[in-house]
C-alpha cells in the first residue's frame, strides 16, 4: 500500500537537519537527568584515584569505600535506567513546531474542513499552507534544556566535576594503576614479592634534607623531632615494623599496616621483618639550646645618647628571635633626694635584638642600637640580660650584666639640674612639689650667663607654674605628668646645645684640646677620644650652621648676606668629614706636624664657612614668602610683648628698683638691660636687643618699633596686644595654600594662636600677668606650627609647578635630586648622607623591604625591565 503523503512530508524533509539535532539534543537532556548521580560519583571516583588518596588511607577504609561506590553506581544505574525514556519523532517534531511562531508544522498536517467545492475557499486554503511552508521553512534546531537546578539544589554534581579538574591538574593517571597492588595477591605483590620503602624528614628549620631508608647503611643519625614514615606493599602481614625510637604507648596501631608514621623521639632501633627486610640503629641528636654573649668590643654610646651594644649568638641550626631585658637594680640605686621617694613600678624594658637579613643565622653578631636618653631610668643601675630562642623553642640567655642604663649626658649645669628634676617627676608623682621647690630655687634671680636667652627662663616659668596649678588643684595624673616630663627635656636639649655661638665654642674647644693632646705626644687612644669629640661637635656646628640659614630664609632674609669675607668657602659635611678623615690618617701615620697644619687649616676654614640655602639673589618674592615675612615678623612682635609683660611681673616683685636696672632684668631701659625694647614713664631705652649684658645703642629699637606697630609708642600692652592680634586676622585671611592639607592646617593654627591672643588681652586688662604670660606662649608657639605648616604647603606647591614624575628637583646653582629626592653625593663618595630608614626599628624596616621586593620579584605580570632590576637587587641583598 502507497505511503499517503501530505503537505508536511516535503517540509520534513527539508526540516531533516534541525529535526535530527532536535531530537539528539532530547536525548541528551534525558541522559542528563536522569544518569548526573550517576556520572557525578564516576567523576569522584576518578578524582579520588588520580590524586593517589587510595594510597593514603588504611586499606580497609579502601575496600569500604571501594563497595560502597560500588553499590551506588549501581542503584544510580538501575534509577536511571527506569527514568529514562527514549523519545520518539513526534516530540522531536512537536519541540521544532513550538519554536516557530504559528505551529507552522500543525498547520501543514490540518485538512480543510468546510468550502472543500468553493474555488476561492481553496484558493485561501492553498495560500494559508504555502505561507506556512514558508515559516517551517526557517526553523532552527532547538537547543536542549540541561539545566539540573531543580535536581541537584546543592550544586554537587559541579563539587564532583572540580575534584576531577583538580585531580587532573595536580594529579598523575598513573596512580590509577597502583589500585591492583591493593588486594592481597595482587599483580605486584604476585610479581615481586613483599617490598618496602621509608623516608626520614629532619624539621625543617634545620635545613637538611631528607633520607631515603632504602638507600641507608645500619647507622643513621637523625635530628630529635624527625618524622620517620613507611610504606609496606604486598600481602598484609607479609612484613612488620618494630621500633623503639617513638616511644609511644597509645595509639600505636597494628605492626603490620601498610602504611605507618611517628617521629624520633629518643635514639633505638627500626627494624623491618620479613622477607627483604632491614634493621637501623637510630641515633636521635639533641637540638641544642642557642648560646649568646655581650661583647665589649664596639660598645659606645654617642653625644645624644645612642646606645649601641654589640652582641654574639650562635645555635646548631639557627636563632630566630631575641630580646635584651634591662631592670631596675634597685640594691644598686642611690636612694638620696628625689630617689628617696619609693619609686612608682615600671615594667622591664624590652627590646627586639636584631637578627641578620640575610646570611646564616647559625652563628652571627649584631649591635642593638637603641635611644633610651628619656626613659625615666636613664643613667641609674640596671641589669641587662640577653635572650635568644631557636625555631623549636630553646632558648639561652646571658647572666645579668650590671651597668648604668646607656643615655644621653648633660654637660650644661643647669640643663643638668633640669634632667635630674626629670628624672625625679618621672620617678614618682609624689615629687613633683619637691620639683617645683628645686626649680623655683634654680630660675630664682638668675645670674648674668645662666639663661643664654631670655626665652629658656621664659619656658621654664612657663613649665613650673603650669606644675604647681596641676599640684594645687590635685589633676597631676600620668598624661600631665608626662607632657610636663617632655617639657622638661626639649628645654634642657635647649639649654645644653644652645645657639651656634655655643656649638662654634664647643668646637673651638675641641680643636684646641685635640692640638693641645698632640702638641704632648698623647698616647694613641686619647687623640681617638678627642678626635671623636671633634668630629660631634662639628656635626653640632654644621647642624646649627643649617638651623640658622633655614630660619633666616624662612624670615625673609637674604642668606648671601653676612659680616663674613666675600672669599669664603661653601663646603659641605661630607667635605669636612674627607678633611677629618685625613687628619685622622696622618695622625695614626705618626706624621703630627702634618696633621696639627690640616688642623689649623681645618679650624680656620670652620670659623670661614658659611651655609646657604636656596637660589641666592632671587629678586621678588611670592605671596607665600611675604605671608611667611609677615608671620615671621608677627611672631618677633608677640615675642617682644611677652619681654615687656615678663619685666612688668619682675618689677612687681622688686618695686624699689628703677625700671631696667634690676640685676636680671631684660628690658631697654637701663644699662645692665638686655632683650627687646621696654618703654615705661615715657623714657627712651637704650639696650641692645639679642646679646646680654651689653650696653645698648641709641634709635633704631625693635622694642621702639613693635610700639609705633601697636597703638602708639604711649599705648599700654593689652591695646597693643590687640592691634597685635587683628593683624594676625588679617594675615589668616590672605594666606596662601588654601585647599590644601598643610594650607588648612596652617590656617587653623593661626586662628588657635588668635584665641590664644585674646586670652592674652584679657589677662592683661585684668593685670593678671603670670595668666598672660601662658597664653603668650601658647599664641607663639600656635604661630611658630603655623609657619611650619605654611612652609610645606609652599614646598607643596613648588614641586607641583617644578614638574611632574621623573624630573630633577632643586633651584639652579644648586645641586639636583633624582625623583626620589637622592643626592647625587658629597665630596669623595658617591650617595646621600640622609637615614632612608627612618623608624624605631630599621631592621624590621628592612626586612619588610626585602620581602616585599621578594613578593614583586615573583609577579609574572610586571614587565621585564623591572623584573631584571629586582632580580639585581636580589642578588646584592
Amino acid at each position: 500500500m502507497p505511503r499517503q503523503t501530505t503537505p508536511l512530508t516535503p517540509v520534513l524533509a527539508r526540516l531533516r537537519r534541525p529535526l535530527t539535532l532536535t531530537w539528539a539534543g532530547l536525548i541528551a537532556e534525558r541522559v542528563v537527568r536522569a544518569f548526573w548521580p550517576l556520572w557525578s560519583l564516576i567523576a569522584l571516583c576518578a578524582a579520588a584515584l588520580i590524586l593517589g588518596l587510595h594510597d593514603l588511607l588504611r586499606l580497609e577504609v579502601v575496600w569500604t569505600l571501594t563497595v560502597a561506590a560500588f553499590l551506588g553506581g549501581v542503584v544510580f544505574g538501575y534509577l536511571g535506567a527506569r527514568a529514562f525514556r527514549w523519545p520518539r519523532r513526534e516530540v522531536a517534531v512537536a519541540r521544532l513546531d513550538s519554536s516557530l511562531p504559528g505551529h507552522p508544522l500543525t498547520a501543514l498536517r490540518d485538512a480543510q474542513a468546510i468550502g472543500g467545492g468553493d474555488p476561492a475557499s481553496e484558493a485561501l486554503w492553498r495560500a494559508h499552507q504555502a505561507r506556512m511552508a514558508e515559516r517551517a521553512a526557517q526553523a532552527q534546531a532547538v537547543q536542549p534544556d540541561l539545566k539540573l537546578a531543580r535536581r541537584d539544589p546543592f550544586g554537587l554534581r559541579y563539587i564532583a566535576l572540580l575534584g576531577l579538574i583538580v585531580a587532573l591538574l595536580f594529579g598523575s593517571v598513573w596512580r590509577v594503576g597502583s589500585v591492583g597492588d591493593l588486594r592481597p595477591g595482587g599483580s605486584a605483590a604476585l610479581a615481586g614479592g613483599p617490598t618496602w620503602e621509608g623516608w626520614v624528614e629532619p624539621p625543617a628549620y634545620t635545613g637538611l634534607p631528607s633520607l631515603y631508608l632504602n638507600d641507608q647503611s645500619d647507622q643513621i643519625d637523625v635530628p630529635e623531632g624527625s618524622s620517620v614514615t613507611l610504606r609496606l606493599y604486598g600481602e598484609v602481614g607479609a612484613l612488620s615494623v618494630a621500633e623503639t625510637i617513638s616511644g609511644r604507648t597509645e595509639d600505636v596501631g597494628a605492626v603490620t599496616d601498610p602504611e605507618q608514621s611517628f617521629d624520633v623521639a629518643q635514639s633505638g632501633v627500626l627494624q623491618i621483618n620479613g622477607p627483604g627486610g632491614q634493621s637501623w640503629d637510630i641515633t636521635a641528636q639533641d637540638d641544642l639550646p642557642p648560646s649568646v654573649e655581650l661583647l665589649e668590643d664596639g660598645r659606645e654610646t654617642t653625644f645624644d645618647g645612642q646606645m649601641s651594644q654589640p652582641f654574639r649568638a650562635t645555635d646548631d641550626y639557627g636563632v630566630t628571635a631575641g630580646t635584651a631585658t634591662f631592670r631596675l637594680d634597685m640594691d644598686a640605686v642611690d636612694r638620696r633626694y628625689g630617689l628617696a621617694t619609693a619609686p612608682e613600678p615600671h615594667s622591664p624594658i624590652e627590646l627586639d635584638l636584631p637578627m641578620p637579613i640575610t646570611g646564616d643565622r647559625a652563628d652571627f653578631t649584631e649591635a642593638l642600637i637603641e635611644n633610651l636618653s628619656q626613659h625615666p631610668w636613664a643613667h641609674l643601675p640596671v641589669t641587662l640580660q640577653v635572650e635568644v630562642e631557636d625555631a623549636a623553642g630553646n632558648t639561652g640567655q646571658t647572666a645579668p650584666r650590671a651597668m648604668a642604663l646607656p643615655a644621653r649626658r648633660f654637660f650644661d649645669p643647669l640643663a643638668a639640674a633640669v634632667i635630674e628634676q626629670r628624672r625625679d617627676l618621672l620617678w614618682s608623682k609624689d615629687n613633683a612639689t619637691r620639683v617645683t621647690q628645686v626649680l623655683r630655687a634654680v630660675s630664682y634671680k638668675p645670674e648674668d650667663g645662666l639663661f643664654r636667652r631670655e626665652a629658656d627662663y621664659l619656658k621654664l616659668r612657663v613649665i613650673l607654674r603650669r606644675l604647681e596649678t596641676l599640684v594645687q588643684t590635685d589633676s597631676f595624673d600620668d598624661p600631665a605628668r608626662d607632657q610636663i616630663a617632655q617639657a622638661l627635656w626639649d628645654l634642657a636639649l635647649t639649654l645644653e646645645e644652645g645657639d651656634i655661638g655655643d656649638a662654634l665654642e664647643r668646637m673651638r674647644a675641641a680643636q684646641e684640646r685635640l692640638s693641645e693632646a698632640m702638641k704632648n705626644g698623647a698616647s694613641q687612644e686619647e687623640i681617638d677620644r678627642l678626635m671623636q669629640e671633634l668630629r660631634q661637635a662639628t656635626d653640632d656646628y654644621m647642624r646649627q650652621k643649617m638651623q640658622q640659614a633655614q630660619r633666616e630664609q624662612q624670615e625673609g632674609g637674604d642668606p648671601q648676606q653676612g659680616e663674613m669675607d666675600q672669599d669664603m668657602m661653601r663646603m659641605t659635611q661630607q667635605d669636612l668629614q674627607d678633611m677629618m678623615d685625613r687628619i685622622q690618617e696622618l695622625m695614626e701615620q705618626g706624621r703630627m706636624a702634618e696633621a696639627e697644619q690640616a688642623l689649623e687649616e681645618f679650624q680656620q676654614m670652620m670659623e670661614n664657612m658659611r651655609v646657604t640655602e636656596g637660589q641666592g639673589g632671587q629678586q621678588g618674592q611670592n605671596p607665600g614668602q611675604q605671608a611667611m615675612e609677615g608671620l615671621a615678623e608677627t611672631l618677633r612682635d608677640q615675642q617682644g610683648l611677652s619681654d615687656e609683660a615678663f619685666r612688668d611681673l619682675q618689677e612687681q616683685f622688686n618695686p624699689d628698683a628703677q625700671t631696667g636696672e634690676r640685676q636680671g632684668n631684660e628690658g631697654r631701659n637701663g644699662g645692665q638691660g638686655r632683650g627687646q625694647g621696654h618703654e615705661q614713664q615715657g623714657q627712651q631705652g637704650q639696650g641692645q636687643g639679642g646679646q646680654p649684658g651689653q650696653p645698648g645703642e641709641q634709635g633704631g629699637q625693635p622694642g621702639q618699633e613693635q610700639a609705633e606697630r601697636g597703638n602708639g609708642a604711649g599705648g599700654d600692652l593689652a591695646d597693643r596686644q590687640e592691634a597685635l592680634r587683628r593683624e594676625l586676622e588679617r594675615q589668616r585671611g590672605g594666606l596662601p595654600g588654601g585647599g590644601t592639607e598643610a594650607g588648612d592646617a596652617a590656617r587653623e593654627a593661626l586662628e588657635q594662636a588668635e584665641r590664644a591672643m585674646e586670652g592674652a588681652e584679657e589677662a592683661l586688662r585684668g593685670d593678671d600677668l603670670p595668666e598672660a604670660l601662658d597664653r603668650q606662649s601658647e599664641a607663639m608657639e600656635a604661630l611658630r606650627d603655623g609657619m611650619r605648616n605654611l612652609g610645606e604647603a609652599m614646598a607643596e606647591s613648588n614641586r607641583e609647578q617644578q614638574g611632574g614624575q621623573g624630573q630633577a628637583r632643586g633651584q639652579p646653582g644648586q645641586q639636583q635630586s633624582d625623583p626620589l629626592g637622592r643626592r647625587s653625593g658629597d665630596g669623595n663618595q658617591v650617595g646621600t648622607q640622609d637615614s632612608l630608614l627612618q623608624g624605631e626599628d630599621i631592621y624590621r624596616r628592612a626586612r619588610e623591604l626585602l620581602d616585599e621586593i621578594r613578593r614583586r620579584s615573583g609577579d609574572g605580570e610586571r614587565p621585564d625591565i623591572e623584573l631584571d632590576y629586582l632580580k639585581r637587587l636580589l642578588d646584592r641583598f
